[in-house]
């Protein structure tokens, strides 16, 4: 009977024991998750208080972006990327075989625009971009490309078409004796032949970086003289970009050190970007008419022509992201996580190769949506954009007939004046390589300039007087309201 009575009691023991046991153990499982979390917590923590760790010193004579790399792995991978070549439908880089010879060691380069688009030589005639003009590959070959390309090999160029492809900090600093300025005024002095054995790497690192704090810097000369000519047109005087820029506005200045428009300025051939009167195609125009800047005469017609670069950034400016206040690094140099870390990723490719990371911080809809959308928009504007090459190539044509059919020269001479800006505003979109996207309102209604220009020129070879050509009262007033609404 006394057994009996005892089992309950020895059921309830163990029973109770089993639940403080699990309760223990769930005590010491919440407990050890906890200090896990806590203790992840402050390493990632730790590694946001210190985004990198030093393993070398760096300075301004740290050219080589290898030695970046130690401090700074994860962007150097990335960067190694660009190394990378890959062609979207409109853009990109077809790479293409051939063989090595002395003049140029190159085995693989990229695809020839020329052959693509043999307007562009009828456009360009008589200037070194009508004898080789190719595809740009990644940016670990912009020197190299730039040495072998036959308007370096065939033209006698000057040392300022280094800026946009080498390190210059370093030489800078040395050919001025520590004057960064009075370097950059020699270096555009000198012969490119002589100038470009002074260096050995492509734009890198040091170039956009401070060594000392990794801030992002301007340390282009033609940059700081043309933000600051371009914020005094808006009103702001004495303009400081490294003082005065945001953050988020360094993300795209230091990419406008080289993707813009510029020339060559007289004897000192010093880099300039012509924004003393704004950076609209229209107050461009007008810089150049008032500066009275030529780049090459048309060996077909004669006429004194413009030559565009690359106006990335000053087309972006007019265009819906920049408005936005996305930067050019946003969508060309998405942030990736790495741990606790944010970094840009260094491969500088088109945003089209990843869709997903570099719109989808903005838009939701999926990467083949977004990659649809732009590619309509450069669809349309290839469209556009045939239409003005073909009327610019009939006005050219036309104006050799014109001047074989010994036609006044007074009328020739208007005719030129209309091809020259047919040519730039069409050279200004096809050089800027969006193909249309930066700004597609903007850039149609520059192709639509140019159009009209080719039509203007065509019309006074007929023996329209150029200014009958001027626009309608209405159209003046149609402009006046846009004008008045733009102020």
């Amino acid at each position: 009977m006394s057994t009996s009575a005892n089992e309950p009691r020895k059921r309830n023991f163990w029973a109770d024991s089993s639940k403080w046991v699990i309760g223990i153990v769930a005590v010491a499982l919440v407990t050890f998750g906890l200090t896990a979390l806590l203790i992840t917590i402050m390493e990632r923590q730790t590694e946001a208080r210190q985004p990198f760790t030093k393993v070398v010193e760096l300075d301004e004579t740290t050219v080589d972006p290898e030695i970046w790399g130690q401090n700074f792995p994860i962007q150097y991978e990335s960067y190694l990327k660009t190394e990378e070549m890959g062609p979207t439908k409109w853009g990109g880089s077809h790479p293409v075989e051939q063989e090595a010879t002395e003049r140029d060691p190159r085995t693989t380069v990229s695809s020839s625009r020329l052959e693509e688009d043999p307007r562009l030589v009828t456009m360009w005639n008589g200037y070194p971009f009508a004898k080789g003009y190719s595809h740009a590959r990644g940016h670990a070959y912009m020197l190299e490309d730039q040495r072998y390309t036959v308007r370096v090999l065939d033209f006698d160029q000057p040392g300022t078409c280094l800026n946009c492809h080498a390190s210059t900090v370093d030489l800078m600093d040395e050919l001025g004796d520590g004057d960064r300025d009075a370097g950059f005024a020699a270096m555009n002095l000198m012969p490119y032949s002589e100038v470009s054995q002074m260096v050995e790497h492509p734009v890198s690192c040091l170039d956009c970086h401070d060594p000392d704090t990794m801030a992002l810097r301007i340390t282009r000369p033609a940059f700081e003289r043309g933000i600051a000519a371009l914020k005094a047109s808006e009103g702001i005087e004495n303009y400081d970009v490294n003082k005065d820029a945001t953050a988020q506005e360094m993300r795209s200045y230091t990419c406008a050190q080289c993707h813009v428009e510029y020339y060559f300025e007289g004897e000192t051939k010093e880099l300039v970007f012509p924004w003393a009167k704004g950076i609209d195609i229209d107050d461009i125009w007008e810089y150049y008419a008032e500066d009275g800047h030529v780049d090459w005469v048309h060996e077909d017609t004669g006429a004194e022509m413009l030559k565009a670069q690359h106006p990335e950034f000053d087309i972006w400016s007019n265009g819906i992201h920049a408005a936005a206040g996305v930067s050019c690094a946003d969508c060309h140099m998405p942030y990736v996580r790495n741990g606790a870390q944010k970094v840009s990723d260094h491969h500088l490719q088109s945003p089209l190769f990843d869709a997903n990371a570099s719109c989808g911080t903005c838009h939701n809809e999926s990467a083949e949506e977004m990659t649809d959308r732009v590619e309509t928009i450069q669809d349309r504007y290839i469209h556009s954009r045939n239409q003005a090459f073909d009327a610019l190539v009939d006005l050219i044509a036309d104006i050799q007939a014109a001047q074989a059919d010994g036609v006044d020269e007074a009328r020739i001479a208007e005719a030129q004046e209309f091809q020259k800006k047919a040519s730039f505003y069409l050279d200004y979109v096809y050089s800027e390589n969006s193909n249309g996207f930066h700004a597609p309102a903007y850039i149609h209604r520059i192709l639509g300039d140019s159009l009209d220009a080719s039509r203007k020129g065509q019309k006074v070879l007929t023996g329209v007087p150029a200014a009958d050509l001027a626009p309608s009262d209405t159209t003046l007033q149609y402009e006046e309201m846009i004008s008045g609404e733009n102020r």
